[in-house]
């Protein structure tokens, strides 16, 4: 099942860049950074797969990408930041989010969210949503753009880079896909691992916030 959706979105990705070019690898990682997982690890490889027949040019190829992704990014932290606080203050508790959660972030991102976003940039999986988490926290916007295309660019780089170098065998080639997945599998073992220490983090201290009321 997973295998059929997978070969369905390279399909339409491929199709795609085929046929609008640069504007397509900036449309579909626009898609990608507007917190909907289509892969970047079949865009930016098929992309410098085009470069090696000549088509596109390395460094235009990654730098559409970073590009795209600025647009995405755009709509995500667009979201968070005029609909995040309120969605927290009246769900939140669901979810064991409360303002002080709130008021962390916006000041962990106020002072680190230069070197976050940069680096959540350079990751799959967490690059597709660290958009929303900084328009929550009130990120000022242009430098969450301007870090956002730093880390995106050498990502859209190396993925273009490895197409280009795998040629016409990118496709039959499973040393790319090997490497992707297990480097996805790895950040979502980390990704599971975080929100586990979260919920059991938040019950604690929720725990103990009620046996002192």
């Amino acid at each position: 099942m997973v295998e059929k959706i997978l070969n369905t979105l390279a399909v339409f990705i491929i199709s795609v860049i085929s046929s609008i070019g640069y504007a397509g690898i900036a449309l579909l990682m626009a898609i990608e950074s507007a917190c909907i997982p289509l892969p970047s690890e079949v865009i930016m490889p098929f992309s410098g797969y085009l470069v090696s027949t000549g088509r596109f040019n390395l460094y235009l190829v990654a730098t559409a990408g970073a590009i795209g992704c600025n647009i995405g990014s755009a709509v995500a932290y667009w979201v968070g930041f005029h609909g995040g606080r309120p969605m927290v203050e009246r769900f939140g508790k669901y979810v064991l989010l409360n303002m002080r959660d709130l008021d962390r972030a916006t000041h962990y991102f106020q002072k680190y969210g230069g070197i976050t976003v940069f680096v959540a940039r350079l990751l799959p999986v967490v690059r597709t949503f660290i958009a929303l988490p900084a328009g929550i926290a009130k990120m000022p916007q242009l430098r969450f753009h301007v870090y956002t295309f730093l880390g995106s660019w050498p990502w859209c780089f190396v993925l273009a880079y490895v197409g280009m170098k795998l040629g016409e065998a990118w496709k039959t080639d499973p040393r790319l896909k090997g490497i992707m997945h297990r480097f996805d599998a790895a950040i979502l073992a980390l990704l599971v691992i975080g929100v586990a220490w979260f919920v059991w983090s938040h019950l604690k201290q929720r725990s103990v916030e009620n046996a002192a009321a």
